[in-house]
């Protein structure tokens, strides 16, 4: 029987899970936003992890036929796409049934009309969800339950009128947590299943649709390739289906890490620090890894390396969550949008707005302050985005610099702007060396504790910085 190992980082924003195999392949990832029940981020993120080792499985046994025929690769992107939209659905069924309970307590003389208006509502969600799910890009966006529902919730509700925004919005606080933290396992084979169904229709939808010339130049040669074709990868892969969905993805080692690792129900072993998580997960990808710069949610870490990948030195901001994730998140509910807009709206700046403040609350105030004096939001968010790598610039100083080659990990690492300016402040600093960003920076801990569990080496941070370079 094939073992796996299992890493779960169970961050202070987000929880992610990785499985790799015996040959140090990664085979399954998962993520899950980090709710208030740290077990059940844990839990889920692994569940997802197991769900794409499933697909990754899938895949491997028709990969010649991927490799050759464009319509098979096209087709798992599709179906991976549909497979979440069905977890959605299901989630979001809870979620309604959650709100209507929450609404049927309610003690307002009006709370038959509230409750009319929110089925009305939910009417409206559901197939926009579905559309972009189905033939959108919306999997591909990496947003989590809760952010995709409260956009669309906050923009029905706004239309719905001031009577009712208040309770609706109400009825949603109080219905979301209790759905986000119920730990919901999935039937693989059944979800798979559903997908092909919803695919053959999306596929018949859009060959329909070009042969009456209502659309012109659908998609790319994949889709083009699907219409006619994805018969014959539906066949193929039934072949393999039952046999992957009831394959045990036998576990045999699991160590956590992250910034909420001590809640975690594993052996004291199996925990390790969230430093050496990302100095190992860096170092896997790119071996030669000397420097590593991990901005996470809560803190962010400057990392030197040895040539194992073991740490030599560190320096980390853990006492202010400025210039992290938790930041931008701030700073994005102050804007009005989604972290994933920060960084395409700062790169369009025509200058880059000086933010004396480096307190995430009084940077806040620093923000509102600009807009009323009228400076334009792009240029106070490249100020923003400059400021906070200058910081993460400074404890790289004080951990022994930049030395080839040098890997950007943690979920920052995904917004544009801070990518910029990083690589910009590098090359000013150290000049041009090596600069390692994987599309993985965000699972690079996960990696490094699975990486761990293989290996089943012990290793520990250098006493002296542990105690002597923590940054108050």
């Amino acid at each position: 029987m094939e073992k796996y190992y299992l890493g779960i980082d169970l961050g202070s924003t987000t929880s992610k899970a990785v499985i790799i195999n015996s040959s140090d392949k990664i085979i399954g990832r998962g993520i899950t936003n980090t709710r208030a029940n740290y077990k059940v981020a844990a839990d889920i993120a692994r569940e997802e992890a197991i769900y794409d080792a499933r697909f990754t499985l899938l895949s491997n046994k028709i990969k010649a036929d991927m490799e050759s025929k464009p319509e098979f690769k096209k087709y798992m992107e599709d179906i991976r796409t549909v497979f979440q939209y069905q977890q959605f659905k299901r989630r979001m069924e809870s979620l309604e049934k959650m709100l209507n309970k929450t609404v049927e307590e309610f003690t307002q003389s009006n709370k038959d009309a509230i409750s009319e208006k929110l089925g009305a509502l939910l009417e409206n969600i559901r197939p926009q969800i579905r559309n972009e799910f189905i033939y959108g890009n919306l999997g591909s966006k990496n947003q989590f339950f809760r952010d995709i529902v409260s956009e669309k919730y906050n923009i029905e509700v706004a239309l719905v009128g001031k009577e009712f925004y208040e309770p609706l919005m109400l009825a949603f606080d109080k219905s979301i947590t209790p759905v986000e933290n119920e730990m919901v396992q999935y039937n693989f084979k059944e979800l798979v299943l559903e997908s092909m169904t919803i695919l053959e229709e999306k596929y018949q939808g859009l060959a329909e649709q070009q042969e009456d010339g209502s659309k012109e130049d659908w998609y790319y040669a994949e889709l083009n390739a699907l219409k006619n074709n994805y018969k014959n990868v539906e066949i193929s892969l039934r072949e393999h289906i039952e046999a992957i969905a009831s394959d045990e993805i036998n576990i045999a080692k699991m160590v956590g890490t992250g910034y909420g690792r001590a809640l975690l129900p594993f052996p004291e072993d199996c925990i390790k620090s969230e430093i050496l998580c990302h100095a190992f997960g860096a170092h896997a990808l790119f071996p030669n890894t000397r420097t590593v710069l991990d901005i996470g949610g809560q803190d962010t870490k400057a990392i030197q390396v040895d040539s194992h990948g073991l740490v030599t030195s560190f320096h980390m901001n853990d006492r202010c969550a400025a210039g992290c994730g938790r930041y931008l998140g701030y700073i994005a509910d102050e804007f009005g949008i989604s972290l994933n807009e920060l960084g395409p709206e700062a790169n369009k700046a025509t200058k880059e707005t000086v933010i004396c403040s480096t307190c995430t609350v009084f940077a806040g105030a620093e923000v509102k302050e600009l807009l009323h004096s009228g400076e334009e939001r792009p240029n106070i968010l490249a100020g923003l985005h400059k400021a906070i790598v200058q910081r993460a610039m400074s404890l790289i100083a004080r951990s022994g610099g930049v030395k080839n080659e040098f890997t950007f990990t943690g979920g920052v690492a995904r917004n544009e702007a801070v990518l910029r300016y990083v690589k910009q402040m590098v090359v000013d600093s150290y000049g041009e060396v090596t600069m390692n960003i994987h599309t993985d920076s965000i699972f690079m801990g996960a990696l490094g504790g699975a990486m761990f569990a293989r290996r089943n080496i012990s290793a520990d941070l250098p006493i002296a910085k542990k105690t002597k370079e923590v940054e108050v």
